[in-house]
């Protein structure tokens, strides 16, 4: 691990930020769109982000949901690539129990090669989707296979970034290209750079092993706030200094959602709760358009849902998601703040974020 690899982690904050602003992309599909679509938001977000000062933009694996177009997070971050120069871009997360080792860090080692220096591997345990298709993704007819090995699968990934195979281990002749091994051939150059490891997770079982092992950790705000502030606790209680980081360092995914009219901003923050119901229901569709959420006639027990899902949404004006995004890092003491952005139509999205970048008085260039 090269030594200026903590500063491939650490982001600066601009503006009047409180940390450094970050993005997390689903590359949502809305009702009446195409992935084609999603796809090209993505991409203009990705140059927005970057041109505000954005520290990173991340990508999330899910699938069989089709509301979510980011069942290939390599291929999706190929593409933001090509259409970026210095945003640092990477994986928020690879679901790695879903995946062979070896094919990871081939993939994330051909990333680092067309962009390097800007590659993030961003790791989590969980399927990313129902048991069913995790077991189609595995081929495997035990459904939770995979979680409980994540340690051992981790270690593996990491062998296989750094070519660290001890002599004797089965896997030491075999090598992830490109990878360091490219460098030790004769005549052969490589870079330097590998891309940082990150754990995710929504829990404290991922916060205490990134703290064990030293490596920086992204818990999952948006969606379990209220193991929030234990799981970072535990993280940074647990932290041991490594060759990656010498001092922890977390960021918290934050759902929000900035708009020029507050009631927009409510109808929004419906949107995405009704869309997790139908998610947590077994329902899961295309990200509903906030006309059909007002027809919608909700239970009590689903309006309970709504109302719990939404506290947990920053929304409204740009003030309004200022102050609120400043709240949640007074409490939480996050290193880094990745906002993730849902809305019916792609413009809404992009003009969230570039109301929070005004808002902190991001640069525009």
């Amino acid at each position: 691990m090269v030594a200026d690899e903590a500063d491939e982690i650490r982001g600066d904050s601009h503006g009047s930020a409180p940390a450094p602003l970050s993005v997390l992309d689903l590359v949502t599909v809305g009702a009446g769109s195409t992935a084609t679509d999603a796809l090209r938001t993505s991409v203009a977000l990705a140059r927005l982000a970057e041109s505000r000062g954005f520290h990173r933009y991340w990508v999330a694996e899910h699938h069989s949901m089709p509301g979510v177009a980011s069942s290939s997070p390599a291929v999706i971050l190929a593409h933001l690539a090509a259409h970026t120069d210095r945003i640092r871009l990477g994986s928020g997360g690879v679901m790695l129990p879903n995946h062979a080792p070896l094919v990871i860090a081939e993939q994330f080692g051909t990333l680092e090669a067309m962009a390097p220096g800007r590659i993030d591997l961003g790791l989590g345990r969980a399927p990313g989707t129902d048991g069913a298709t995790a077991a189609a993704l595995r081929r495997t007819d035990t459904l939770n296979e995979g979680a409980d090995d994540f340690p051992q699968q981790l270690a593996e990934l990491t062998r296989f970034l750094d070519d660290s195979f001890p002599d004797g281990h089965p896997y030491a002749r075999i090598h992830a290209i490109p990878g360091p091994v490219q460098g030790t051939t004769p005549g052969g150059v490589q870079s330097p750079h590998r891309p940082p490891v990150w754990l995710l997770g929504s829990s404290g079982f991922s916060a205490q092993l990134a703290g064990m092992l030293g490596l920086p950790f992204a818990f999952a705000h948006h969606f379990s706030a209220q193991n929030t502030i234990p799981a970072l606790d535990l993280y940074r209680q647990t932290f041991r200094p490594s060759a990656a980081l010498a001092e922890p360092y977390a960021l918290i995914g934050v759902s929000a959602i900035a708009t020029d009219d507050e009631r927009e901003a409510r109808r929004q923050s419906r949107a995405v709760a009704l869309n997790m119901l139908r998610l947590r229901t077994g329902r899961p569709g295309l990200f509903p358009d906030p006309e059909d959420v007002e027809s919608h006639r909700f239970s009590p027990m689903e309006e309970e849902f709504v109302a719990s899902w939404t506290a947990n949404i920053v929304h409204g004006t740009a003030d309004e998601v200022r102050a609120g995004l400043d709240d949640l890092h007074k409490r939480t003491g996050a290193d880094e703040l990745m906002l993730t952005s849902h809305a019916h139509r792609g413009e809404l999205r992009l003009r969230s974020y570039e109301l929070i970048a005004d808002a902190y008085g991001l640069p525009t260039a």
